[in-house]
């Protein structure tokens, strides 16, 4: 993910270094020598210091001193920053839990333009996690964000991450449109490193697409920009990228040049997932050419930096980190409810005691009999009520969770996210579908989408899937959760052929027809619940991603499968191999397509 702007950018070029570190050694000496410390000039120091350690120790700083004086803008700051220098560091889990301690406080100040940059930074650290998904929802949300306010700049940032996200996830027409958007808006606010990132990523598309003489050209004018900046993270990831384009066409001597230039730099600058990467691709290029302990030993090195950016505790980590914040925005309002119902019920023992104390004062037996009814009446209409209210509260609940899920909620308060071994997920995807929507009007497409989108939810109920969510024109579901089940990859076929059957009928009454792909994927997922306004029930991990891998990798009309889902459904459904797909961080994958009888 090569990801950049309002949490990451901080180059320079060669001609100005000297004078930049001279600004910086003069901002801080003016900050510590001054008795009223200016936590502007602090904040200014953090955005010139690309130090990831000074980005911690002066975020620190800024931290104590905005908490002491309560200003909730200038801690929003130095949470952010605390933030940028971990991930910088490598250490997602905890730049992220800073993240939403400081989005917490930019929504306390009502700072929109804030809550933009923190979404972009929040899916950037998921983007290097592996997480596309949440990823690209956190893009999206800074988008909307961005397009009301006044940063062009910022816009862009997140506009290029988007189709940054959508590239990784194999999604090129999206990637293409929010890439050469971003490009114009680079153009129009002249900045030359967002221009270079465009033209990094486009070449990178025209490679997936075939054209391998245009993404060489696009790619060189990439690093040619990006070296007079001192951009290394992009330029290593590029050159990789080239190394890879080489390899494929059998050119192994420039292939090797490449690799070796992207490990250098990388390694040089501590860049943790690009030497990971690097690595994998020398062991790619020295087992070609025969030499086995080379390639070993560069496989054994890409295996060891993976898995101390992106190991199974961590993504568990992130996944909780992200229910814990969203989840304790109700849990908020839980507390209060509860507070009110307790001085409800001091008030009406207060009320007691009076009553008790004036029928002994009168010793009016009649009276305490009328007192006693009439409290019998009130507190059955109460119950009443009460009851009618928790059964409305638990039909809503159960129409956005899991049966399971929602009861944990009642109880605890909260939803621990949970490992399931083994779960089925499928992700469908319209054809052309950006193509298609600018050709008709907003009211036809949102009615078509709703017709096929209704049938995949009755269709899921039918045979006992979890709806995840969908994100445009594509469809999420899963089997075999929240509780585990021995039929979930079967049960996900089966929904699979009658949704592929359901859109390839003829439509009418003005809706537009479109032709779909399905992939499908087997293996362990993480699980719980997120949202701030409206719980939402969410999986990630390795899982989600390799399937949404087999979606953008089918063909118009066909289900496709991982090796996994078929290795479990072989017996019951005829299938045909059809190749393999080399999935990054996670190799090379087999796929099958299913034979419909």
């Amino acid at each position: 993910m090569l990801f950049f702007g309002l949490t990451f950018s901080y180059a320079q070029s060669n001609g100005e270094s000297i004078k930049h570190q001279n600004l910086l050694d003069s901002l801080k000496q003016v900050y510590f020598q001054s008795k009223e410390k200016n936590l502007e000039l602090l904040v200014s120091v953090l955005k010139e210091d690309p130090n990831p350690d000074s980005m911690i120790k002066y975020g620190q700083i800024l931290l104590d001193k905005s908490l002491k004086d309560s200003d909730d803008l200038m801690t929003f700051q130095a949470f952010l920053h605390l933030g940028n220098g971990y991930v910088f560091k490598g250490e997602l889990s905890q730049g992220l839990e800073n993240y939403f301690e400081s989005m917490k406080y930019a929504e306390k100040a009502e700072y929109e333009e804030g809550r933009g940059k923190l979404f972009i930074a929040i899916a950037n650290t998921y983007s290097q996690s592996q997480n596309s998904q949440n990823a690209a929802i956190y893009y999206g949300r800074s988008i909307e964000i961005l397009r009301n306010g006044n940063d062009s700049l910022g816009l862009a940032s997140a506009i290029f991450n988007a189709g940054d996200e959508y590239l990784s996830m194999g999604k090129l027409d999206s990637a293409l449109l929010y890439t050469k958007e971003a490009q114009v808006i680079f153009g129009k606010v002249n900045y030359p490193i967002g221009e270079a990132y465009c033209f990094g990523n486009l070449g990178m598309i025209y490679a997936k697409n075939g054209d391998n003489a245009v993404a060489e050209v696009s790619i060189n004018k990439a690093i040619a920009i990006l070296e007079e900046y001192n951009e290394y993270y992009p330029i290593s990831s590029y050159l990789e990228f080239m190394s890879s384009i080489y390899l494929e066409n059998g050119d192994q001597a420039r292939a090797l040049n490449y690799a070796e230039r992207s490990l250098d730099l990388a390694t040089h600058y501590g860049i943790k997932d690009q030497i990971s990467q690097s690595n994998l691709t020398l062991s790619k290029i020295y087992e070609q050419s025969g030499n086995t302990p080379r390639a070993f030993e560069y496989y054994k090195n890409h295996i060891t930096y993976r898995d101390s950016v992106n190991n199974v505790a961590a993504v568990q980590k992130m996944a909780n980190l992200r229910t814990d914040y969203e989840v304790s925005q109700k849990q908020i309002e839980v507390d209060l409810l509860e507070k009110g119902s307790l001085i409800k019920d001091l008030q009406t023992k207060r009320q007691q005691f009076i009553i008790y104390g004036v029928l002994l004062l009168l010793a009016l037996v009649a009276l305490l009999a009328f007192v006693v009814y009439r409290r019998y009446c009130y507190e059955k209409e109460t119950k009443q009520i009460i009851e009618r209210e928790k059964n409305r509260s638990e039909e809503l609940l159960l129409n956005i969770l899991p049966a399971e899920t929602a009861e944990e909620l009642k109880e605890n308060g909260a939803v621990k996210a949970k490992r399931i071994e083994s779960a089925t997920v499928i992700f469908t995807d319209f054809k052309s579908f950006s193509a298609i929507a600018e050709h008709i009007s907003p009211e036809q497409l949102v009615k078509s989408i709703d017709y096929y989108f209704k049938e995949f939810d009755r269709i899921s109920t039918k045979f006992n899937l979890e709806k995840i969510k969908t994100i445009g024109d594509s469809y999420m579901c899963a089997g075999g959760l929240p509780k585990e089940n021995q039929t979930h990859a079967t049960d996900v076929i089966l929904a699979a052929i009658e949704m592929m059957a359901f859109v390839n009928q003829e439509v009418d009454n003005g809706l537009t027809h479109f032709e779909m792909r399905i992939g499908i994927h087997t293996g362990p997922i993480v699980a719980g619940i997120v949202g701030i306004k409206k719980w939402q029930y969410d999986i990630w991990g390795d899982t989600v991603n390799i399937a949404s891998r087999m979606e953008s990798n089918s063909v118009p009309g066909k289900i496709n499968l991982s090796q996994t889902t078929y290795d479990i459904i072989k017996d019951q459904f005829e299938c045909e191999y059809r190749g393999t797909i080399d999935i990054k961080n996670r190799g090379i994958w087999k796929m099958y397509f299913l034979i419909e009888g």
